[in-house]
């Protein structure tokens, strides 16, 4: 099996991005404000896949990311794949979005509601949705959004202003993966900034 750099690389050619080993930009500063960020200890990003479009005023990268919990005597390293953009064309409210689990199921219960779609029941049944702007989040999750995550399921998204991130918990994509880990990073990234250009098409 080829080591992750040749992986990568690969991933990279194929994709006309490019690679670079490590962080050079203090990309994970930038990001400590999401959760996802904040979490543990010993933080690093590697091989990360960066793509510069001044046209559409985007900045891509695609890069694994882990950190480090310990409890005790014991410690555990998760590590994943990371699609992040930064974009003039996205005006996101602060939001977070994860799969949802038995444990958030009680929470609604006890009365600590997530935010629900009516017309989207098997998207409210599969993803935990909260912000601190509820109606700017709705307005976020228009049709195709909630059609995009009903379809894709157990996907973690963040956002605020112009950053955006996506990933799956816990899974360092193989280069196979991530051509379509980019092909629904971009799409999704479609869905939310085509919001700004004008009302819903139907």
């Amino acid at each position: 099996m080829a080591d992750r750099q040749t992986e990568m690389q690969r991933a990279a050619y194929e994709l006309n991005l490019t690679y670079f080993p490590k962080d050079e930009w203090g990309l994970l500063r930038l990001l400590r404000d999401f959760k996802l960020f904040r979490k543990g200890g010993r933080r690093r990003m590697s091989h990360l896949l960066q793509k510069k479009d001044g046209l559409l005023e985007m900045d891509l990268h695609i890069f694994d990311y882990q950190y480090t919990i310990s409890t005790g005597k014991t410690s555990h390293t998760y590590k994943q794949t990371v699609f992040f953009v930064e974009s003039k064309k996205l005006a996101l409210p602060e939001f977070w979005m994860k799969p949802e689990n038995f444990f958030h199921r009680i929470g609604a219960w006890l009365g600590i509601e997530d935010i629900d779609f009516d017309s989207f029941p098997e998207f409210s049944n599969q993803y935990y949705l909260k912000g601190k702007d509820k109606e700017a989040v709705r307005d976020m999750m228009d049709n195709r959004v909630l059609h995009f995550f009903t379809v894709n399921k157990d996907w973690y998204l963040e956002g605020v202003n112009y950053y955006m991130i996506f990933y799956k918990d816990e899974q360092l994509l193989s280069s196979g993966q991530i051509y379509r880990f980019f092909n629904k990073g971009m799409e999704l990234y479609r869905l939310l900034s085509e919001q700004n250009d004008g009302p819903e098409m139907v």
